[in-house]
């Protein structure tokens, strides 16, 4: 059964990409790359972290009494999920609604869509 995961919260979601962009990092490597001046306390982070492992998202290595972390989904995968719970959920799966709405808030340009036709036309050529 291909059960969907939980989406993630603001600041899950800040912790993972951080872990994205870093591979594999401990805590304290997590905080130093907070992108925000204001950083999260340790505790904070840790917490997070075992939300994380608890939603499947993250997984460690032991060193003692240190833990590496590791992001056990892509970043992609999980802009493909989230991406797919939007469409689902709030565009009653049409796509051609999340269009829609994209082109009337002038979140998307023209050679956006250009390109997006590109790889249409691309997809029917293979």
């Amino acid at each position: 059964m291909n059960k969907k995961k939980e989406l993630l919260t603001q600041l899950e979601l800040k912790v993972m990409n951080i872990l994205w962009k870093l591979k594999t990092a401990f805590v304290k490597d997590m905080i130093e790359a907070w992108p925000d001046t204001n950083k999260p306390h340790r505790n904070t982070v840790s917490t997070t972290i075992r939300i994380l492992e608890g939603k499947n998202y993250v997984g460690h290595k032991v060193y003692g009494r240190s833990h590496e972390y590791f992001p056990k989904m892509s970043k992609f995968a999980y802009q493909k999920q989230l991406l797919g719970n939007i469409i689902d959920n709030a565009f009653a799966g049409s796509i051609t609604s999340l269009v829609s709405a994209l082109v009337d808030t002038e979140q998307i340009s023209n050679e956006e869509l250009d390109e997006i036709q590109e790889l249409i036309n691309k997809n029917k050529e293979e």
